[in-house]
């Protein structure tokens, strides 16, 4: 196998990375996306990023992974749900391939999340059994990413995981997306806080709320983080009543918050369609890397 190539697509940054065959890092570099200056320009970038790469070490890509938010249709070729504007509707994957000269797959970022812990991350290292992966975002945004023996998971529409548009309850209110009370609209960080302000009126961080929930001084924040831990087990719940994945790994910021990996669980397993329930939901390993590795090993 040779090198493997990687691109994290973001709104501000693209980053890159190539691997060896034992997945150590050989390269890692960023430039600017510089998103307001158009598509050709975001192409041109990525160019010189793997300029740079090429330059580190030695040789030139035969192929490409690369992550962003968002998706191809598989039916038009066109971008979809990006939050880099300037690509969506537009046929990117197609224009990219005809700039570089060589074969581009393109996946969800939080399929390339799933990827990289399933195959060099927390699942990897312990549960290396495991052959189906529900890998979970909970950050500024909610997503997720299914691996099936090795391989992401995109699915017939491109939105293979998309948990955070399943409708949860309407009391998260409508989402940018157009629905009323996605699984985003409720456990996603902006919207924890916003819930904590809408019975407040105090505009306070994540931070700080789990903070007074775990002194137990404030019942908003009580309120606000009891709210989480009810709506994670029975959101996770529809997932695994569908899906049964054999370990489950979480990412993003609101990850962060342990009380997900104990009452959390108990949440889940009082929601799920089974007299008992044994998924694994692990913390993950690689951070900010999962994405760009994820990409590379696409």
């Amino acid at each position: 196998m040779g090198l493997l190539w990687g691109i994290d697509l973001g709104g501000t940054k693209i980053e890159g990375v190539v691997l060896n065959e034992n997945h150590m890092v050989l390269a890692r570099e960023r430039v600017p996306t510089e998103a307001v200056n158009g598509m050709p320009h975001i192409i041109s970038q990525i160019e010189k990023l793997l300029s740079i790469l090429e330059k580190e070490v030695g040789e030139k890509p035969q192929n490409l992974g690369i992550g962003t938010p968002g998706s191809v249709d598989p039916s038009t070729g066109l971008l979809k749900g990006s939050n880099t504007q300037a690509i969506n509707n537009q046929p990117f994957h197609k224009e990219l391939e005809k700039a570089i000269g060589m074969p581009v797959k393109i996946a969800n970022d939080a399929n390339c999340f799933a990827l990289a812990e399933a195959t060099m991350g927390a699942v990897a290292d312990e549960h290396p059994e495991a052959k189906v992966v529900f890998g979970v975002i909970m950050g500024t945004g909610c997503g997720g990413g299914i691996v099936f023996n090795g391989k992401a998971h995109n699915g017939r529409h491109g939105i293979g995981g998309e948990w955070g548009h399943t409708v949860l309850h309407e009391s998260g209110g409508k989402c940018y997306c157009g629905k009323v009370g996605c699984t985003e609209t409720i456990i996603a960080g902006p919207h924890l806080e916003r819930y904590y302000f809408e019975q407040s009126g105090n505009k306070r961080s994540l931070k700080d709320i789990y903070a007074d929930y775990k002194a137990g001084t404030d019942p908003i924040a009580k309120e606000t983080i009891d709210r989480l831990i009810h709506f994670f087990g029975v959101g996770l719940s529809n997932i695994i009543n569908v899906l049964d994945p054999d370990v489950i790994v979480l990412g993003g910021g609101v990850s962060n918050l342990d009380v997900l990996y104990n009452e959390g669980v108990e949440s889940v397993r009082k929601n799920v369609f089974n007299p008992t329930f044994t998924t694994p939901i692990i913390k993950p390993k690689l951070g900010d890397s999962a994405g760009v590795f994820g990409a590379a090993l696409l």
